[in-house]
Order: C-alpha cells, then structure tokens, then sequence
C-alpha cells in the first residue's frame, strides 16, 4: 500500500455565484489549509436553475494561478471534446507556470450534452467520446514536451471516470492521479480493474493516487458523512485525495474544516 499522504481538495462550483464571491471562496479555502481547489468545465450549471450564473474554466484557472501562492488548481475535469489537444497543452503550459508549477491537468472525455448542443459541438456517442480522448493523450504528451518553456511543475495528468475498459485502460496508461465518485464497495471493485490494467501495461499501482469525491449532499438531499466513517473505508482501499464539492453563492466551507482535520490527524 501506497504511503503517500492524505490530501483534501475543494471543487467550487463555477455556478450560481459572482466572480467576487467564487475569488473570496477560493481565498478561503487556501487559507483553512485545503490541498488542492478545483473548478469544472462546463458553460451551464449543473444543478439549479439550467440558465443561472456560470462562468468558464480555462479563463477561470489562471486568475485562480494568480491569486493563490501554495494550493494545486485545476479542472475535475477538462472536457477532451472543447478544446484542440495541442492548444490545451499550451493552455495548460501557460498557466501551470502563472501557478509556478501547482496545475494539475484533469481531463476527461465529455458528458454533459447541453455544452455540446449549445456551443456547437459533435456529442457523438460515448465511445466515441473516450476513443477521442485515448487519441488526443499523446498528443497532449508530444506538444507540452515541445512546447518552449516546457511546464514548470511535473503537472500530474488526472483522469476522471470509472469505464472500466477504456477510461480505466487510459488511467493506467497517462494517468498521475484517477478521480472517482465511487463508495467504498464500488471502489473495492474499480481498484482491482485498474490493477489489471496497470500490470497489462507494466506500470506500478502506486504510481497513481486515488481521488474520490466525499463530503457531498447525496442525492436523497441527506447531510454529508462524517470525515472519519466515510473516509476510513476509502482510505484503505487506498484513496489518499479526498475532494468536496462546495456550492455558491455562500461557499460554506464547515464540512471542508471537518475533513482538513481529519486528514491532520490521520497524517500525524
């Protein structure tokens, strides 16, 4: 088993917020001690009213590169199908150095298909979505070894999904971390697909560190788990990055301070 630390990220929702309450929310959560923030990368929200509040990822990243000094950034995750490979790169490039070195490239392969529709984009099938996304890896690959500054940081890849014969195949082929909203019986099981495709591949397991999404309402509206009992089953199985989602406009960080200090303690 990996002895790589426990890591709390925030995901602050993109949505239903001004940009000065989404900056203030940010701020807050470098300041209480949180790992890493995330955003996402959609043009509507998600939840609530379909026609709310929204803003853009990308554009969103390198102010969020500007304003932090110590925590990770990035997107959970990256839509492969709005952005061409190459110029993602350089994107990604450019504001892991605006970050001197703290981006993580979370990508995925598309879903929600009102992005798609309204903005212009082929949804095609969900194949043939992850069959774009397993062309469009090494291409990332080839043009940030290209691009002159290289990256500053080693900017871990992330990978989100649980396909369990392409988008798993893929994580254990470029893969830095995986990012799962799996419970603990689920995850029990996508582990072990993920072995198999790690020793098919020849790459050792603890090379990726395991995200799972936490801490969240759950979809009957219920309270979040308590850090300990929702976390320890994920723990070890072998999660280490714990992500919770954390919606505007009042970006209420309380669950976020309970799981920060249950990493303390399980770090000490």
């Amino acid at each position: 088993m990996t002895s790589r630390p426990v890591r709390i990220a925030v995901q602050i929702q993109p949505q239903h917020a001004s940009y000065d309450q989404i900056r203030d929310a940010l701020r807050r959560a470098e300041d209480l001690g949180v790992d890493v923030a995330f955003n996402w990368d959609h043009f509507f929200p998600l939840t609530g009213d379909p026609d709310g509040l929204h803003f853009e990822c990308w554009t969103m990243l390198a102010a969020w590169a500007e304003q932090t000094s110590r925590i990770q950034l990035g997107a959970l995750v990256t839509c492969n199908s709005y952005r061409n490979p190459d110029l993602l790169a350089d994107m990604a490039r450019t504001v892991d150095h605006i970050s001197d070195g703290r981006l993580i490239l979370g990508i995925g392969s598309g879903w929600f298909e009102k992005d798609y529709d309204q903005y212009g984009f082929d949804f095609k099938t969900a194949g043939r979505r992850l069959d774009d996304l397993a062309a469009a890896l090494p291409r990332i690959e080839s043009r940030l070894a290209a691009l002159n500054p290289p990256p500053v940081g080693p900017m871990p890849v992330l990978i989100g999904g649980g396909g369990e014969k392409k988008t798993l195949r893929l994580v254990a082929q470029h893969a830095n971390i995986w990012h799962t909203f799996a419970d603990a019986e689920v995850l029990e099981h996508k582990v072990e697909v993920l072995r198999g495709h790690c020793d098919a591949v020849g790459r050792p397991m603890d090379d990726i560190e395991i995200s799972v999404g936490v801490g969240g309402r759950g979809r009957d509206g219920g309270l979040p788990g308590e850090p300990g009992a929702e976390g320890e089953p994920l723990l070890k199985l072998g999660a280490r990055l714990f992500t919770i989602p954390i919606a505007g406009p009042e970006f209420d960080l309380s669950t976020v301070e309970h799981w920060v200090a249950w990493r303390d303690r399980v770090n000490a």
